[in-house]
């Protein structure tokens, strides 16, 4: 499980700037993935060999910027109670604003690391000026220039040294990591009762190292896996705070710390872009997804419906729909089972290893029937496929001319595999590379 950074702040500071510099022109970098809502923003990027998420807190103001509008409040509580380190963003040309010592005055309260951080410094008269900053009570100055990235990384030394680089878990590592998650009002409370109220051979949350404290242990039915905490299981005092950027906070920790992702989706709502949203995140995360549709009991269905309704979910998805959909009641408890008996073999799926001499003799003969398009009079020939040893299926392609394969014929070996190995659930990453 990757470390959570938050930026935070009132509107105009540079957050955007900052998210922008940290998640897109780092190396190993994860697409950035929309949020919830156009202004939130999740990523990852990686600095001294720590790889760490990053939420953008977008603030978003509804009246006017001398008021310390209440959505602020929310966000920068919501950034506390779940990030592990906090960036707070000034804007040095604006000075102390009234709105940056209310958000102070919050982050003074609570233990976690805040890194105090001075935008818009870009001679050094501004920095000196970023010193006025030492009036809000929270330490170390930091003076940066989001947009042409001084001083980010004197930041980000100091921010990495708080987070953790690995752990021992007291699980063993073959036991499936399952993770409940959805927009709230799904049923994901409700399914987790379900399998952990009534069903009782399982082992009790036990505090060992973080992220062992994320995991409950389910043996029941056959059934041997890790359930991955979600708002459902570790109850929080009072949610009052803005409830879907609270819930994409905790997504994200449960896929990050996830093999296999159960997407709850609501029957009589349908696939809205919260869910795609956390769709995206769990596929850019390479972790296996079966998307669930409960309260599949309330729907007025026909001999057509799931038909139907699958085809809507797949028309939202693509380009990958090669993905199990499940429809269930948790109140009737109809199909759960099947549901963990899903999970569970993508989880396998996720861990294949297909034979090298398997896949060349099967694709290299479907590339001969159909090879890449020439580019500019040069033909690409691809010679040698291989798997890489990483925890989800990925493959190179070896061939002369990898720079001119375009995403059309990706997708179409990518669409060949899947024909011809069981990969469903399953996101795979497909290389080129010089023979």
């Amino acid at each position: 499980m990757r470390n959570i950074l938050a930026i935070v702040g009132r509107p105009n500071v540079g957050k955007s700037t900052l998210f922008n510099r940290l998640v897109e022109e780092r190396l190993a970098i994860v697409e950035e993935t929309s949020g919830v809502t156009r202004d939130r923003h999740y990523g990852t990027s990686n600095w001294n060999g720590k790889e760490f998420s990053v939420i953008d807190t977008g603030g978003y103001v509804i009246g006017s910027e001398d008021i310390f509008e209440e959505e602020i409040r929310k966000q920068v509580n919501l950034a506390i109670e779940e990030a592990d380190s906090i960036l707070f963003l000034v804007d040095v040309q604006d000075g102390v604003h009234p709105n940056d010592e209310e958000v102070a005055n919050l982050l003074r309260r609570q233990k976690k690391p805040v890194f105090l951080v001075a935008n818009k410094v870009d001679n050094l008269h501004k920095s000196y000026e970023s010193s006025d900053f030492y009036s809000l009570g929270l330490g170390e100055v930091y003076a940066v220039s989001a947009v042409n990235g001084s001083g980010t990384g004197d930041l980000l030394d100091e921010v990495v040294k708080g987070f953790s680089e690995t752990y021992e878990s007291m699980y063993p590592e073959d036991i499936p990591k399952i993770a409940v998650v959805g927009r709230p009002n799904v049923g994901k409370s409700s399914l987790i009762n379900s399998l952990l109220g009534e069903e009782r051979n399982i082992v009790t949350d036990i505090a060992g190292t973080t992220r062992d404290s994320l995991f409950t242990r389910y043996q029941s039915f056959g059934f041997d896996f890790l359930l991955v905490d979600t708002a459902g299981i570790r109850k929080k005092n009072k949610v009052t705070e803005n409830i879907e950027f609270y819930s994409t906070l905790r997504s994200i920790r449960s896929i990050e710390s996830a093999d296999v992702v159960l997407l709850l989706i609501d029957a009589q709502i349908g696939f809205e872009s919260q869910d795609l949203s956390i769709f995206q995140i769990a596929e850019k995360n390479h972790k296996g997804i079966v998307i669930v549709v409960n309260k599949w009991d309330l729907v007025e269905k026909d001999h057509n419906s799931t038909k139907k309704y699958e085809e809507l979910i797949r028309e939202k998805i693509a380009p990958f729909v090669d993905i199990p959909i499940l429809f269930t009641s948790v109140v009737t408890k109809q199909r759960l089972l099947k549901a963990l008996d899903l999970a569970n073999e993508v989880y396998k799926r996720r861990s294949t290893k297909i034979p090298t001499n398997k896949l060349n003799t099967i694709l290299l003969e479907e590339i001969e029937h159909f090879p890449p398009p020439s580019y500019k009079g040069k033909y690409i020939k691809i010679k040698y496929i291989t798997q890489l040893p990483l925890a989800y299926p990925a493959f190179v392609f070896f061939c002369n001319l990898p720079q001119y394969i375009k995403p059309p014929y990706m997708r179409f070996l990518e669409n060949k595999m899947r024909s011809y190995f069981d990969l469903s659930g399953v996101p795979i990453e497909i290389y080129f590379r010089p023979k």
